[in-house]
């Protein structure tokens, strides 16, 4: 993910503009965050994601958790308010 925006369907079929707030490795896996470049005091999205770019579901409360701990971190660090 080497690009600051991406794009994601909704769940009508719609296409739309994310920016990407960071991405991180935890374990083996690669994670994304980011939020609609329409609305960007809206909420954050977290993702995984694989070496051909396509998004995977969190799955497990425990990898919630670590995604919102590193969310918060990235929010301390820098002073910003995300709406998880």
């Amino acid at each position: 993910m080497e690009s600051k925006s991406m794009f994601v369907k909704d769940e009508f079929g719609n296409e739309q503009e994310m920016e990407i707030l960071f991405t991180f490795d935890h374990e083996s896996t690669k994670y994304v965050v980011f939020r609609s470049v329409s609305d960007v005091d809206g909420e954050v999205f977290a993702s995984a994601y694989n070496d051909e770019g396509e998004l995977l579901p969190i799955e497990t409360e425990e990898e919630w958790q670590m995604v919102e701990e590193v969310l918060l971190a990235f929010t301390e660090e820098d002073n910003e308010e995300i709406n998880i």
